[in-house]
């Protein structure tokens, strides 16, 4: 099939343009900046010149990480919702009728929990004079009762906690109003905590494993923020590859959006993948602040069943041969 992928020159991009070209697919891609093609996503202009031919939108331009502040909001929209509305309806132009659509975890805020007494609960966002006492684990909304982590499907309601959460569930709408009004195929792929080679070095727009390996490179102790228990699940940038070629060449279900984690199924605490990575790379050891962010969730441990029941997607890479790799990995420049 002949593929148009944006933001191609980006970590993720990168990694699953050379998975769709080793799997056969016919592969073209633009980036707002770096090498090949350049363009915007926000130009109707460019798209009509690069869209004629596509046969599937892999859609991997996106502005990322929690950023700095409310100053943040504009980008966030503009380039995460304006520039996936000007997609879609240039998609609908030139009769484009496949959409893989990089999604992200955060659109459900904190993950699932288990009060003993009401049973499965969603707690809202935690009070920073808690987490300021160092009280970092949510409590059950409707009894204030310790609550259990449990693992989030896809059908668990949506709770953005932040503007890239809120600006990729907005994708997720958009992308589903598309596949409604043109009988599209539209597949949103909710990414968990990747890394992997290539992965931008340490800014205020980085995943928690790149600010941790940056901190080694210069040298420095790795800084985990709260207690260091938060759970999450670290999914290595050659397994979102292959979820990609999955999506792309998965028969789908025209006229809606399918949504699906793309995890390992192996979750871990921030502090337990911190060890490991400075275990391999050779030290400095991690050192626990105390420190949190607000907006941050506590828990989101991923159900990965959908993905391998549907698309055939099971993760492949392993968590400790995975930070193995990464700890020498080459990063890439900001």
């Amino acid at each position: 099939m002949t593929m148009l992928i944006t933001g191609v020159a980006g970590f993720i991009g990168g990694h699953v343009r050379r998975e769709l070209e080793r799997a056969g697919h016919e592969v073209t891609g633009f980036d707002l900046k770096g090498p090949g093609i350049q363009g915007d996503v926000r130009d109707p202009a460019f798209l009509d010149r690069v869209l004629p031919g596509a046969e599937v939108v892999v859609h991997q331009a996106a502005k990322v990480g929690l950023g700095v502040n409310v100053s943040d909001l504009p980008d966030y929209a503009s380039v995460n919702v304006v520039g996936t509305a000007e997609l879609l309806a240039a998609m609908a132009r030139h009769g484009v009728r496949r959409l893989v659509l990089a999604s992200s975890m955060v659109v459900y805020g904190e993950g699932a929990y288990d009060c003993a007494e009401h049973g499965r609960v969603r707690p809202g966002p935690r009070a920073e004079a808690d987490l300021r006492g160092g009280r970092f684990e949510p409590r059950c909304p409707v009894c204030g009762a310790a609550v259990a982590d449990a693992v989030i499907g896809e059908e668990a309601p949506a709770d953005p906690r932040n503007a890239y959460a809120t600006s990729k569930l907005a994708q997720e709408h958009l992308a589903a109003n598309w596949a409604r009004e043109t009988n599209g195929t539209a597949v949103a792929l909710r990414y968990h905590n990747v890394y992997g080679p290539g992965m931008p070095r340490d800014t205020p727009y980085s995943g928690v494993a790149a600010i941790f390996r940056s901190a080694l490179e210069a040298g420095r102790s790795p800084r985990v923020y709260e207690d260091g228990r938060q759970r999450r699940d670290f999914v290595h940038v050659h397994d979102v590859a292959r979820a990609n070629l999955a999506a792309v060449e998965w028969a789908g279900r025209p006229g809606e959006l399918a949504a699906f984690n793309v995890a390992s199924g192996e979750p871990h605490t921030v502090g337990e993948m911190a060890a490991a990575l400075a275990a391999a790379f050779g030290g400095p050891e991690p050192v626990t602040t105390g420190d949190y962010r607000m907006g941050d969730v506590r828990h989101i441990v991923a159900s990965a069943g959908k993905a391998a029941a549907e698309l055939g997607f099971r993760a492949t890479v392993g968590f400790g041969e995975g930070m193995k790799e990464f700890a020498s990995a080459p990063l890439a420049g900001t």
